[in-house]
């Protein structure tokens, strides 16, 4: 299972200041829409604007739909 570790104003923003937790997903598109039916807006704001790391790989350019291996952790 994934784990997201988010930072900044997106944290307080969307997730009320949680900045860890795993989530449900085998790929980037189920991980983005896992993440948005927990913190309604989140989603878009990292399709839109946010940098993505998987396993310490940075893109400022969100991934269509990269496999997730269990326990990977995206930031």
């Amino acid at each position: 299972m994934p784990r997201v570790v988010i930072s900044g104003q997106a944290a307080r923003r969307f997730t009320g200041g949680v900045t860890e937790f795993e989530v449900e997903a085998n790929n980037f598109c189920r991980l983005i829409l896992e993440l948005n039916r927990r913190y309604p807006g989140l989603g878009r704001q990292i399709e839109e604007s946010m940098a993505v790391a998987t396993d310490g790989e940075i893109s400022s350019r969100t991934p269509i739909s990269p496999r997730l291996n269990p326990g990977a952790r995206s930031t």
